[in-house]
């Protein structure tokens, strides 16, 4: 499972972080999440949809992976 960061839609709200830190990480120089794609194991899948749902912009995104999609 990947999660996706749109850089275009995040406001910087931190909420994903606050309620997921295992999972997402702040860029220390311009405050924002960072940005993009980056893979997430089993264990990090709740703490994911926590930050998916917390986020005010829709700016997170849960992607399943093709090997994850054939099981």
């Amino acid at each position: 499972m990947r999660v996706q960061v749109d850089s275009q839609r995040c406001m910087g709200h931190g909420m994903c972080y606050a309620l997921a830190p295992e999972v997402f990480s702040i860029n220390e120089d311009t405050g924002f999440n960072e940005m993009g794609e980056f893979e997430i194991t089993e264990e990090q899948r709740d703490g994911a949809a926590r930050g998916v749902s917390a986020c005010p912009e829709h700016a997170i995104a849960l992607l399943q992976t093709e090997e994850a999609s054939s099981r």
